[in-house]
């Protein structure tokens, strides 16, 4: 990645699949990072959800963005992946710094503002930036996401999950790959809507965020952290709509965590927003039998 290198060559790491990785510095930590496409082209940055390892951006759908013209980045956030990992349990960071990270990121990219990709927690982080660093921001794609300011409380989540949340599954035996796999898989599941989950790619995603986590227990940090009320900003309250980037909402038909309310509301709010709704799909990254209509669409914004 030509602007990603300090003035020592980054460590090599490796990405789903294996493929080359870069640890490129950023603040305290180091992020994992994997690049798809032709450097030269307009950069899209993938941000993931809580918890989440790039691992969860499949490989196919980054080649898609890429072979539409675009130089596709995604990263492991902190605790998850090959970036710098902490103790389980014991987040030394608030929830601002996972913002920080993909603020930082997009400078040491150096090419200029950047599309932001963010889903569920990552579409926080993508608004985030887009109201805090307008500089670093070309575009906004929000998926299965909710507004961070400005916008009334919507619908909770639906009771199922609810009903999950007051009585979680049991952990499983985190050192038995086969077992973490089946645990991913039944998340999946409890999230997604009627167009349920791609058994395969899910399968892919959760053995790869396992044999490459240095903990996957460490991605429960963000759950401590996520959603505290931290901020960096002395200013006013942030509002989305004051976000001035031409902005995409993705949302899923029947998202259980964040129900279609919140999608409405959020491209409501935002100046010249476009909402897509995808039938069917639930609280996910959208699965590869919605690619044909989500993916023409990332790639309108802001062309």
């Amino acid at each position: 990645m030509r602007s990603t290198a300090p003035a020592a060559p980054p460590a090599r790491s490796s990405g789903p699949g294996g493929e080359p990785a870069v640890l490129v510095p950023v603040g305290d930590v180091d992020l994992c990072v994997d690049a798809v496409g032709d450097p030269g082209h307009p950069l899209v940055v993938l941000i993931a959800g809580a918890a989440a390892s790039m691992d969860w951006w499949p490989t196919p759908l980054c080649r898609l963005l890429a072979d539409g013209g675009r130089y596709v980045v995604r990263y492991d956030h902190r605790d998850t992946g090959r970036s710098t990992t902490g103790p389980a349990g014991a987040p030394a960071y608030g929830g601002e710094a996972l913002s920080r990270d993909a603020q930082g990121l997009v400078r040491a990219l150096d090419r200029g503002p950047a599309h932001l990709v963010g889903v569920s927690m990552g579409g926080g982080i993508a608004q985030d930036l887009a109201l805090r660093h307008p500089d670093l921001v070309a575009g906004l794609t929000l998926v299965a996401t909710r507004a961070i300011g400005g916008v009334a409380e919507q619908a909770p989540p639906v009771p199922r999950l609810r009903e999950r949340f007051a009585a979680p599954p049991a952990d499983p035996d985190w050192t038995d790959r086969d077992q973490v796999v089946e645990w991913f898989l039944d998340g999946e599941r409890a999230f997604a809507g009627p167009l349920g989950v791609d058994e395969a790619a899910a399968r892919s995603a959760a053995g790869a965020a396992f044999d490459r986590s240095l903990d996957v227990t460490a991605a429960r940090n963000h759950w401590l952290v996520v959603g505290e009320g931290e901020s960096e900003d002395d200013g006013p309250a942030l509002d989305v709509h004051r976000i001035g980037v031409p902005t995409l909402v993705v949302h899923g038909s029947h998202d259980p965590l964040f129900p279609l309310p919140h999608g409405r509301a959020l491209a409501a709010a935002i100046p010249g927003a476009r909402l897509l709704v995808v039938e069917g799909m639930g609280h996910q990254v959208p699965p590869r039998n919605t690619w044909s209509t989500v993916v023409p669409a990332v790639l309108r914004v802001g062309s």
